[in-house]
């Protein structure tokens, strides 16, 4: 587990949401507060995000998320829960994948802490809705790799 992950995470609860943005009490999205705990957690981010839509490329069906999670985050077992983890959902069948949390609690009572539109960045229950949405599983790199 990393907990200095799910520190930094929980620490952003309250910002409210703001598209594109990316800092703790003034703004985020959902990539915005990940990238916001990975400056947090292992320093400068490797790469600068580049400007992107609310529908993140549905029109053209690419999974632009998933394949920059896959490029920078290591992939682990959708079942292969731990505190700390990068969660990517699928919000509807057929979608794709746009949105991003950061597991919390793990087993019953498991939660998520991610930037909701109308919301902001909250812990909510992961409850079955989001657990049936969730693709992949991620973990943060460990500091220096």
């Amino acid at each position: 587990m990393r907990n200095d992950i799910l520190i930094s995470a929980r620490a952003w609860i309250g910002t409210p949401y703001v598209h594109q943005a990316s800092t703790k009490h003034a703004g985020a999205d959902c990539l915005g507060l990940l990238r916001g705990v990975w400056r947090e957690a292992l320093g400068v981010e490797p790469v600068a995000a580049p400007n992107y839509t609310p529908d993140w490329s549905e029109p053209t069906g690419e999974e632009t998320l998933w394949s920059a999670a896959r490029a920078y985050l290591r992939e682990k077992p959708r079942t292969d829960a731990a505190a700390g983890d990068v969660l990517l959902f699928r919000m509807r069948a057929g979608s794709v994948a746009k949105h991003l949390g950061i597991q919390g609690k793990t087993g019953e009572g498991a939660t998520f802490v991610h930037a909701y539109m109308g919301h902001g960045v909250v812990e909510s229950p992961l409850s079955l809705p989001w657990q049936r949405r969730i693709v992949a599983r991620f973990e943060f790199p460990e500091e220096g790799k």
